[in-house]
């Protein structure tokens, strides 16, 4: 049985972030024999996770990532180069870890878990773990994508699935996701959250022609005008014009705060989700870790909204969690000195700040 079934009760559980563990960790790095701050965003990234996890003594294996399947009835409107079938065959190929994420994950040791959240007409398959909010979401050209209540249970289904990875002992998560249409849904939201046209922030998903990207604004334009998304209600906004997985994402985000476990943001696609975590508490945005800034149009103001700074650029869009994994080596390596050589082994003073000379 899931631990909690009421999204209120979990947002007032959230808790902040340990303060005495980030010192703990910062006082670790000052130790380590290198220059000061050497390692820039790597070494804030894992203060942050000994600030999140309450300890100083960092893990990041075992570790999954979490790709979230799910199709919307958006691709009615022509919105994307392919058709919803795809998004079951790519599950299944997720599944049989052959899809892309699978060949990277496993140069950095991490497991892949595909979630189906509602993938159209999609058959149980092992490997594949069940979460079905609905056969797909509704077209939201024509009225909400869900209701209500069906954002709500996503959102609870990712913290759930949180809750099942940290009793499993994994220590780091990354969100991935999968869903035809899917850039469609996160810009309609990112839209929606960060007070931008549809003009400005649609980019070409898999690789829309002139004609595909016109109609992919144009709906975005009318599931707006036809729902009006509160920007103030996060809920309300999944429910209007988002989709199961970004709803299960939100989730997924608001369980790492919840459960102290990091949580790696991968494209746009999860950051939206990231920001609808944050806007629905803020303390959840210590469980937020950016790894790339993704090459979809609304991939840097999304970061800049969540405070986030990525550590990699590489022009990447790929999704399935594919930019999240990329950044494990880093952050292996990272941690590979924060556990290494002090200037105590090398018989030497530390480094000390020393203030700029005028």
């Amino acid at each position: 049985m899931p631990e909690y079934t009421d999204l209120n009760t979990v947002l007032q559980k959230i808790p902040a972030p340990d303060e005495k563990a980030r010192a703990a960790a910062q006082k670790q790095w000052a130790s380590c024999a290198k220059p000061l701050g050497s390692l820039g965003l790597l070494e804030d990234a894992l203060t942050e996770m000994a600030a999140l996890t309450g300890r100083a003594k960092i893990e990041l294996t075992p570790r999954t990532v979490l790709v979230l399947c799910a199709d919307n009835g958006v691709v009615a409107q022509g919105v994307s180069q392919s058709g919803s079938e795809v998004t079951g065959i790519v599950a299944h190929a997720l599944a049989a870890g052959q899809s892309n994420v699978c060949r990277m994950a496993a140069l950095a040791s991490c497991r892949v878990l595909p979630v189906d959240m509602g993938i159209l007409d999609f058959t149980p398959e092992p490997g594949v773990f069940e979460s079905r909010i609905g056969n797909g979401t509704a077209d939201m050209t024509r009225g909400p994508a869900m209701t209500r209540a069906q954002a709500e249970q996503a959102i609870l289904a990712g913290i759930e699935l949180v809750r099942m990875q940290k009793e499993a002992g994994i220590h780091l998560l990354a969100t991935g996701e999968m869903g035809i249409g899917n850039t469609t849904t996160a810009t309609a939201v990112a839209c929606t959250f960060l007070g931008r046209a549809p003009q400005e922030l649609t980019g070409r998903g898999a690789g829309l022609s002139d004609a595909g990207l016109m109609r992919k604004r144009r709906a975005i334009e009318t599931a707006l005008a036809v729902n009006k998304p509160d920007a103030k209600d996060p809920v309300d906004v999944l429910s209007k014009v988002g989709g199961f997985d970004i709803a299960g994402l939100c989730g997924v985000f608001l369980g790492g705060a919840l459960y102290r476990v990091p949580v790696l943001v991968d494209g746009a696609i999860s950051a939206v989700a990231a920001l609808c975590a944050v806007r629905l508490c803020p303390r959840a945005s210590a469980a937020v870790f950016a790894t790339h800034q993704s090459a979809e149009s609304a991939g840097e103001l999304l970061l800049q909204a969540l405070g986030k700074k990525p550590l990699i650029t590489a022009g990447m869009r790929l999704g399935e969690g594919t930019g999240a994994v990329a950044a494990m080596p880093m952050l292996d390596m990272a941690l590979a000195i924060y556990q290494g050589s002090t200037f105590a082994d090398y018989g030497m003073q530390p480094y000390t700040p020393q203030e700029a000379q005028g």
